[in-house]
């Protein structure tokens, strides 16, 4: 099948990825995202321009998958080329919810600087990306950027060191990106680097023999209660013991994500108001709020809900799907995250959770079965793994390139709503 390109002979969005990246504060809550546009048809040898897209594909995609509504109050980081930078459509880019990376691949020359000084007059931010080294080109330019990107998988401890010193005496924010541990994140963080990116957050840490506190305990009971459809007393009774849950899950129901336009009062209510398939993932999601009050900014509460959401938006566009499908989809995608969240393998979850067969299979290490090719696609999109994506997507009848990133929009759009009060 031939690629669909415009009449300028470019990629168009129908074959584009959106793919997201999260960056977090020193705090570890959620602050930006990088938003990921490529070629669903590239070569995956081909890298020298796998990233950046053109100006036409980034502002439609802008418009069609409303993209803006789905970072919510998060900003969008947006990889800009020299070509990009210099087109007039860039300015149809929402400047107060985007931050323009300029890539490594543009010069820093007296025009490249005028244009810059020029869009920051008109109200847009400015990173730099891919920085593993500032010679005497970049003098000028670092004193117009917000933000330095600085690349940490060519770099030893001292390079790093060395960039820091250059920039820091700018006001430029440090942001480490490609963070693969813990470990590296707080080794930048001492060096004063403000922002990080990726997915190191959200790699397991077992622990053997660890045992969950006493408000995980009560929610994995919870869900083992509302898998076996039991009595709403039961669940009152369990709530009892856990006064704090009973908080954090009216604080979640009443969010804007619910759709809920009644407030929400007590656990019974909720159950009359949302039915117990709507409660039962506002428990899931419960396990990742935690203890912290703003349940919107916590990275793995995100990550999980737009898992979790967009599985189950991808299911609901399959062909053939069983009307059970759809409730497993979420619930695999949140239950996927918990090894993380609960230091323990999922085998050992599993075993605590009446779940069904198709969620055991799914949830193994080789994600077996239609739900596991869900979850595939799901990891695949967070990613921005193109060639796993076209390998999983043949299997799942009804959806594609477009459906997944409509949906993928939805899911982020929905997430980012999770723990904003609803207006009265």
């Amino acid at each position: 099948m031939e690629e669909a390109r415009s009449n300028d002979g470019t990629p168009t969005a129908d074959n584009l990825f959106l793919g997201r990246q999260p960056i977090l504060d020193r705090s570890e809550q959620l602050l930006a995202y990088e938003l990921l546009f490529r070629n669903s048809r590239q070569n995956a040898a081909d890298v020298s321009d796998q990233v950046a897209a053109t100006a036409t594909v980034v502002t439609n995609a802008f418009a069609e998958l409303s993209v803006g509504d789905a970072l919510g109050p998060y900003r969008g980081f947006i990889n800009v080329d020299h070509d990009f930078l210099f087109s007039d459509m860039i300015e149809l880019l929402p400047r107060e919810s985007v931050m323009l990376e300029i890539l490594e691949t543009v010069v820093p020359n007296e025009a490249v600087v005028a244009r810059v000084r020029d869009l920051r007059q008109k109200g847009f931010q400015f990173a730099l990306d891919d920085i593993v080294g500032l010679d005497a080109s970049y003098d000028e330019i670092l004193t117009l950027v917000d933000v330095v990107k600085v690349d940490l998988q060519p770099l030893n401890e001292d390079q790093v060191r060395a960039i820091v010193a250059r920039v820091k005496p700018t006001g430029a924010k440090l942001l480490a990106e490609k963070v693969d541990s813990r470990e590296q994140m707080e080794f930048c963080a001492k060096l004063g680097f403000e922002l990080f990116q990726g997915y190191y957050f959200a790699k397991p840490t077992i622990i053997a023999g660890k045992k969950l506190d006493h408000s995980q305990l009560a929610l994995m009971r919870l869900m083992g209660l509302m898998l076996e459809d039991a009595d709403t007393v039961e669940l009152e009774k369990v709530f009892k013991h856990e006064p704090g849950l009973t908080v954090n899950l009216l604080r979640l129901t009443n969010s804007v994500a619910s759709g809920v336009r009644t407030r929400i009062t007590s656990l019974r209510h909720a159950i009359t108001v949302l039915g117990r398939r709507q409660l039962q993932r506002w428990l899931q999601l419960l396990l990742f709020a935690g203890q912290q009050q703003q349940a919107g900014a916590n990275p793995l509460l995100q990550l999980a809900a737009t898992r979790g959401r967009l599985m189950e938006l991808l299911a609901e566009k399959l062909r053939g799907k069983s009307p059970e499908l759809v409730e497993q989809a979420f619930m695999t995608g949140i239950m996927s995250l918990m090894p993380t969240l609960l230091g323990q393998r999922i085998e050992d979850i599993l075993a605590q959770l009446p779940v069904s067969p198709a969620m055991v299979q799914a949830l193994s290490d080789t994600r077996e079965g239609q739900l596991g090719n869900l979850l595939k696609l799901a990891e695949a999109s967070e990613a921005a793994d193109c060639g796993q994506i076209e390998a999983v997507l043949p299997s799942l009848y009804g959806l594609n390139i477009t459906v997944l990133n409509n949906a993928l929009s939805q899911a982020l759009a929905w997430a980012n709503n999770i723990g904003r009060e609803a207006e009265s």
